[in-house]
Formats: C-alpha cells, sequence, structure tokens
C-alpha cells in the first residue's frame, strides 16, 4: 500500500541525512529552505540556472518558507537525465510532493510515472502535459501565447509592409519550441523569419549567433530572442555591425529588460513573473495535497506584453 500525504509528512525528516548524501554524491545543486520542522516537505527540481530559474527558486523557497512547508532543492542544468536523478534524490528524501521546471516536456512522462510508483504526486511549473491526469497541478504559463504577444507587436509596428525577422531561439525542447512555435504562428504574412538558430539561453552563445545572422541578413528588421539575458548579447552584437536600427522583442520582464523597453534597448517584452509561478506553484500544491476547496489544478499565470507605453504596468519579476 502506498503510503499518504499525511503520513509522508511524519516520515519525511528520517530521511533527510541519508538524501543529503544522495543529492551530494549525484553533484545536483541542492538546498533547504522554509521551515524545517513544516508540516510539508516539498521537492524542488529546477531546470537551469538562468536569472529566470534563479528567480523561480527564490520565491518557490520563499513562499515555502512563509507557508511553513520544508522544501528542497535542485538543479538540472538543462539536462533531462540529471532531471530524472534529481527527481530520484527528492524521491528518497520521501517529499510531500514535487514541483518541477522541466527541462524537456518528452522528459516527463519518465519522471512523472517515476514520482507515480513511488507515490508522490508532481506540481509542474511554466508548462503542462497533454494528460494531467497523473499529475497533480500546474502553474502554466502559456508561452505559445507569449510568443504571439511578440508578433502581435511586430504586426502592428510593421504596418503591413514586407519585413524580414531573425529568432534567436533557446534551447531546443520545453519552454523554448513552445515561444517560437506561438510567434511564428502569430506572425503576419508580410513577415518572413529569413534566420532561427538556438542560444542556448546562453548570452555567449546568443551573442556568437546573432553576430552570424546580422552577417548573412544585414538587411534584418525585427529579432524575437528568447529571453531577456540573450536579448542583451544580441543587441551588442547588432549594434557593434551597425545594426542598430533592428528592433528586438523578447521575454522575461525583468527588472533589467524593463528598464531596457524605456531606453529603447529593446522595443518589446512580454512579462512573465517568475515570482508568481513560483508562489503560485507553492501554495496550490499545498491546497491540492490538502484537497482544499477553490485551488484550481490548472492555474494560469497572466502575461503582460510590455512596450514603451505601459512600462508601468509591468508585474513584479524577481523577489527582492
Amino acid at each position: 500500500m502506498k503510503p499518504t500525504t499525511r503520513s509522508r509528512r511524519h516520515t519525511a525528516a528520517s530521511f533527510a541525512g541519508v538524501a543529503a548524501l544522495v543529492l551530494s554524491a549525484c553533484g545536483s545543486e541542492s538546498g533547504a529552505g522554509g521551515d524545517v520542522d513544516g508540516s510539508v516537505t516539498l521537492g524542488f527540481v529546477n531546470g537551469a540556472n538562468t536569472h529566470f530559474h534563479q528567480c523561480l527558486l527564490k520565491s518557490v523557497e520563499e513562499t515555502g518558507k512563509a507557508e511553513k512547508a520544508t522544501v528542497y532543492s535542485a538543479n538540472s542544468k538543462q539536462d533531462a537525465g540529471t532531471e530524472l536523478s534529481n527527481i530520484e534524490d527528492m524521491i528518497a528524501r520521501n517529499v510531500d510532493a514535487l514541483i518541477v521546471q522541466t527541462v524537456n516536456v518528452d522528459a516527463l512522462e519518465g519522471d512523472i510515472a517515476k514520482a507515480k510508483s513511488a507515490g508522490i504526486p508532481i506540481y509542474l511549473t511554466s508548462v503542462a502535459t497533454s494528460d494531467m491526469s497523473d499529475v497533480l497541478g500546474v502553474a502554466k504559463v502559456d508561452l505559445k501565447k507569449l510568443g504571439a504577444l511578440d508578433a502581435s507587436w511586430i504586426e502592428k509596428d510593421a504596418a503591413g509592409k514586407a519585413v524580414k525577422v531573425g529568432i534567436v531561439a533557446g534551447a531546443p525542447g520545453a519552454a523554448s519550441d513552445l515561444m517560437v512555435g506561438g510567434f511564428k504562428d502569430a506572425l503576419p504574412a508580410n513577415a518572413k523569419v529569413v534566420a532561427n538558430q538556438p542560444g542556448m539561453f546562453n548570452p555567449a552563445k546568443a551573442q556568437d549567433v546573432a553576430e552570424n545572422m546580422i552577417q548573412a541578413q544585414p538587411d534584418l528588421d525585427y529579432a524575437f530572442v528568447a529571453n531577456e539575458e540573450m536579448a542583451f548579447a544580441v543587441r551588442k552584437a547588432f549594434d557593434a555591425a551597425g545594426a542598430k536600427d533592428v528592433k528586438i522583442v523578447s521575454a522575461n520582464g525583468t527588472e533589467d529588460g524593463i528598464a531596457a523597453v524605456k531606453s529603447g534597448q529593446l522595443s518589446a517584452t512580454v512579462a512573465n513573473s517568475a515570482m508568481a509561478i513560483g508562489q503560485t506553484a507553492v501554495k496550490n500544491a499545498i491546497g491540492l495535497l490538502d484537497k482544499k476547496e477553490g485551488v484550481d489544478k490548472i492555474a494560469n499565470i497572466p502575461l503582460v506584453l510590455v512596450d514603451k507605453d505601459n512600462v508601468s504596468e509591468a508585474p513584479q519579476y524577481c523577489p527582492k
């Protein structure tokens, strides 16, 4: 018989010491936040170490502390195999639930099956699976809509004129594929995608991609860049090549990103608050574990297209 959530809460502490050794042996980044004597234990498996992921971790840990929950964390560093190992390590801790910011949607099937066999539910952040029956819940970002919002800004700005668009994607899989797909699908017929390369959510890589892109496409009009950290590197590459007129649209809505929209360094960005995702994930995961009324299994995180006309409407991105 599988242990119930309540029974696991009473036994979780006995696993902490052993599991800490397991995590250390695997070389994962791990830590505990919140109240060590909390009545709920949550494992948070993060997908990478970008600014978004750092803010998401901070939000999960701070919200866990406020909710008197123990939070253990690990980082998969954009590797699906490491993600599964991290989930196995969290299972060894006997957590009440796992919060997962996945590296790749395709990897989730194995992750969910592994957690389900241990009787530990998974709560997803950012992306949902096509079949949510085996998942506790999700704090969902409509990533296709996010890409579409950036495309809508280009459509409005181009005003029917034929334009060339370049794409600096993130890492293949999960978030980047959904964003880029939504962006391309929503572009008007007068906007032609002439380049599409992954920047791997790495500013140095994105700068190399941008340098090659602007050399091959010197008459580029717009660029969609999958996050603001890369967008700053792309801007640097374009400016150095004398392509200061290329307009860049991006995503995240970080403090630096909003400032760049104000200054004109970026033309638009879609605010997608990491703080809101983390808060929603922790509160709703606990609420669903406790079968609390009024807690939605699928919670949609608000998205705001931000340009110079509405910068004051951007939500707070990262906990202070």
